[in-house]
């Protein structure tokens, strides 16, 4: 347990920023999820664009790593170009 008054507020915050980073990540994988799971392209287009953001938002604050989002919009990308017109 922290004694000191910093001690206190550092282990406040970091349970703050922990909570942060864990809603971050989790809107990010429901998103790549709704992308993989859609079977229509334009449909696909449309959630690829919010996840593309949203990977693009998570990178940019150091939650994940850039080739991370790199790698996954790739993948994404990828993805939604081999689906069929519908």
């Amino acid at each position: 347990m922290a004694h000191h008054k910093s001690a206190k507020k550092r282990v406040k915050q970091s349970k703050k920023k922990a909570e942060r980073n864990k809603a971050a990540l989790s809107k990010v994988k429901t998103l790549v999820k709704k992308v993989y799971a859609e079977e229509d392209k334009t449909t696909a287009e449309n959630f690829l664009k919010e996840a593309v953001s949203a990977l693009d938002k998570t990178s940019a604050k150091g939650r994940i790593h850039k080739n991370t989002a790199a790698r996954k919009k790739s993948a994404l990308t990828k993805h939604v170009n081999k689906l069929a017109v519908a």
